[in-house]
């Protein structure tokens, strides 16, 4: 029996993002087991989750540990865990860096490091430090995009081998919604939709600035939903908005329940996304997977996701912004055209190909 070891230690509120990966790549994962293979999830049962893991079965076998990533307990306590793993899979860098068994590490962006306003110096170099030894005790490393995988390769100089791009994929709930659905939160439509948080490399200031330009230039009735967690740290977007007196064309929805999103998504003419820099951009499949027009950055990772379904802008010119949103619009077959590409596009990606792509490494490391 080969049992691959998952550390879902981070399927918990605290990691949203992460904790959506290892969810939703464990529950993919188990169908495509063969009889010999077994899935163990680590986890840690104090934590709080939003997250839903695969249940206990023949295939899964689920291993309680009280030891969290920050820890430096997990050093000796999570490799003591791992006898008689064939495979160890952490999903952080904040892991054990002397496992004992094969290991496979997946890696996101390199925001830490390219934004350092997030973090002071002393956060910074222990970022740097601990990133370093995760992908020196990694047999091989899981980059969620092509984008991702150059920046790892130039900023940590990883051998091309040693890395391997999986992308991740909307969950199966991001679907065309009924006509009738109406979207949450009693939104007015006409509306755009930007979903993320309001982060410096997020660029919502822009995305404003383009806002009025649009209000300035056209009659178009659409006001601009800007929806998702909202860090008080960053309240530049909000205040540029009264300054430039758009208030009454921008709602600001805050945080959205899972439950929602696909209505959200799909009740928006148009999903713009001006980020500088993403990992993945998991909104933007997300949105396409809805059957929803998609505007975004020509940026790191984003015309990986967007493919040719999306329509690109320059994320540092509002009036290329501006440009692109008054263009589609004012133009209702091209919405409608993007609208079906957008769908086209988001087959592509799938969990169960994320799965299948993540389990041939598992196999080949461990033949």
């Amino acid at each position: 029996m080969r049992r691959y070891f998952l550390d879902a230690r981070t399927a918990v509120t605290h990691f949203p993002g992460i904790g959506r990966y290892v969810s939703s790549l464990a529950q993919a994962l188990v169908p495509l087991l063969y009889d010999d293979e077994q899935l163990v999830l680590l986890y840690n049962p104090q934590e709080p989750s939003q997250w839903q893991l695969p249940p206990e079965n023949e295939k899964v076998q689920w291993l309680k540990t009280a030891v969290s990533p920050f820890s430096l307990t997990q050093q000796t306590r999570i490799p003591s865990l791992l006898k008689g793993a064939a495979l160890y899979h952490s999903p952080y860098y904040l892991m054990p860096y002397r496992p004992g068994v094969p290991t496979v590490l997946t890696v996101y962006d390199l925001i830490p490091q390219r934004y350092p306003q997030y973090v002071s110096a002393k956060a910074r170099l222990l970022t740097n430090l601990t990133t370093k030894l995760a992908l020196r005790t990694a047999d091989h490393i899981i980059a969620i995009s092509e984008a991702t995988r150059q920046d790892f390769i130039e900023a940590y100089h990883v051998d091309f081998g040693r890395i391997t791009v999986v992308p991740l994929a909307p969950a199966p709930t991001f679907k065309p919604q009924s006509p009738a659905t109406r979207p949450p939160c009693n939104l007015a439509t006409p509306y755009v939709l930007y979903l993320g948080i309001n982060k410096p490399h997020k660029n919502l200031p822009k995305l404003i600035r383009a806002w009025k330009i649009v209000q300035d230039q056209t009659a178009n009735p659409a006001i601009l939903v800007i929806a998702g967690a909202w860090d008080n740290r960053y309240p530049e977007a909000k205040e540029l908005a009264k300054e430039l007196n758009v208030t009454e064309a921008v709602t600001f929805l805050g945080a959205v329940s899972d439950e929602d999103l696909p209505a959200l998504y799909a009740g928006a003419d148009l999903f713009i996304f001006p980020s500088y820099y993403e990992g993945f951009g998991l909104p933007v499949i997300e949105a396409m997977a809805c059957g929803t027009a998609v505007a975004c950055s020509h940026t790191s990772s984003l015309p990986e996701v967007g493919g040719n379904a999306a329509v690109y802008f320059n994320p540092h010119d509002p009036q290329d912004i501006a440009h692109t949103l008054i263009h589609l619009l004012q133009n209702e077959d091209e919405r409608r055209s993007r609208q079906q590409q957008s769908l086209q596009q988001a087959r592509q990606f799938t969990w169960q190909n994320t799965a299948q792509a993540t389990l041939n490494i598992y196999r080949h490391i461990c033949p």
